[in-house]
């Protein structure tokens, strides 16, 4: 005799990528990069910079008026020389000083451990094994970059005020146009600064990004950001490739940020900087989605 079996139910579909929430992997990421010793060490390092620069300042400062006050030979030492006695001026000459090399260097080291540094240690084949497609992989990656460019920024920003504000007080926020800002119009455009230069290493961040789809070897990515950005700074220089300095990602960093603390506050060269910074993102993001969508793990 035999025996009917009854029909079993057929297994619920599961939705694929759609079955994690993206708050939860945005959480995931963020307890991910701040959990590195290294991330907080570069933090912590660059978060005191302004701090040096301020005491430096003041221990010098009786000395620059006699020998230094010629006039300097970049901006970098102009907005220095601005930021004695100046508790406006010392956080955006330290985000200033530090956009040359320290910053992109922390920009490019989020880049390269969020994607090759995860390959190299074969935590990212967990992630493409788990219903999460690799839009959203990139687009959790490309979030935490931003959040530590974020991060870094303003925690140079917080610093370089309470330094500025403890050795010169209230009363010291001018411009360099000689006006004197009250201190919420200051923290108001330290913030635009704060936002212009997170969303400058939000790009560079980007290209480590792109290149760290392409490799294993997280180390392979900042030397080849870092590279790339002294190739940026030489071609800058050079007026034989003028047609080409528009391009480029680190045009006019300086002279941008200065726009900052000019009053009436400028704001062509902000604004062109920002939307340089928006175009290499969304490239450097989409040739990282290419990548990420055609390689096997």
């Amino acid at each position: 005799m035999t025996q009917v079996l009854a029909p079993q139910p057929a297994p619920e579909t599961r939705t694929g990528h759609d079955t994690v929430p993206m708050t939860r992997l945005i959480r995931a990421e963020l307890r991910w990069i701040f959990r590195r010793p290294r991330t907080l060490i570069v933090l912590a390092m660059l978060a005191v910079i302004p701090v040096v620069i301020g005491v430096g300042l003041t221990l010098v400062d009786t000395n620059a008026g006699s020998g230094s006050g010629g006039g300097p030979d970049d901006g970098g030492g102009a907005l220095l020389a601005t930021a004695v006695n100046n508790g406006f001026v010392l956080p955006i000459a330290a985000l200033v000083m530090t956009l040359t090399l320290l910053l992109p260097l922390a920009a490019a080291m989020a880049g390269a451990d969020a994607i090759a540094g995860e390959t190299a240690h074969g935590t990212l084949r967990g992630w493409l094994l788990t219903p999460v497609s690799r839009g959203r992989l990139l687009a959790v990656k490309s979030f935490g970059v931003a959040t530590v460019a974020l991060v870094t920024v303003l925690s140079m920003a917080v610093t370089g005020v309470i330094t500025g504000l403890i050795i010169n007080g209230t009363d010291s926020l001018f411009t360099i146009s000689g006006t004197t800002l009250s201190l919420w119009d200051a923290l108001g455009r330290i913030l635009i600064a704060v936002a212009w230069v997170t969303l400058q290493l939000w790009a560079v961040g980007a290209v480590a990004l792109a290149i760290s789809a392409c490799t294993e070897h997280p180390m392979l990515v900042v030397v080849s950001v870092l590279a790339g950005n002294i190739v940026f700074q030489i071609l800058g220089y050079l007026d034989a490739v003028s047609w080409l300095h528009p391009f480029l990602l680190n045009q006019n960093w300086t002279s941008a940020l200065t726009e900052v603390l000019q009053d009436p506050m400028a704001s062509v060269q902000l604004g062109e900087g920002a939307l340089r910074a928006a175009c290499y993102i969304a490239i450097a993001l989409s040739l990282a989605y290419a990548r990420l969508t055609t390689r096997d793990g």
